[in-house]
């Protein structure tokens, strides 16, 4: 395994810039997600649509459910984009949570949110499976 070393302060902006353009991006996609959220809400809570009975597409119900969680999921992202701009602030940023060492650049390069070195990251999706 490569030698880790500490990110310099150009990286440490390189990794800053990149997260507040994902949040960015994010903010935007909550934002619509909202807005279709409000519309299906809206259309159970009127009455007037008679979702149970079109053969062509999935019920109110159903709608919701779906955008209800991909709106869960996009917010998780913002509140993970926002710890690892805590993390830059606080001088923590790039070392793992659980363990204290370096996450590695390429690691961060792919996931910047990433609060976990590979292999804690591992060893927690290995405790949950099993």
């Amino acid at each position: 395994m490569p030698t880790q070393t500490k990110l310099t302060a150009a990286d440490l902006r390189h990794f800053e810039k990149l997260l507040r353009s994902q949040r960015h991006e994010l903010d935007v996609a909550l934002g619509r997600i909202g807005t279709t959220l409000d519309d299906v809400i809206e259309a159970r809570n009127s009455g007037t649509a008679d979702d149970e009975h079109d053969p062509e597409g999935p019920t109110l119900t159903m709608e919701w459910s779906r955008i209800s969680g991909v709106h869960s999921d996009l917010a998780a992202k913002s509140v993970a984009i926002d710890q690892a701009l805590a993390r830059i602030t606080d001088g923590s940023f790039g070392l793992c949570t659980r363990r204290g060492e370096p996450i590695g650049r390429e690691r961060l390069e792919a996931r910047p949110a990433a609060e976990l070195c590979i292999d804690c990251a591992r060893d927690l999706e290995a405790q949950r499976r099993g």
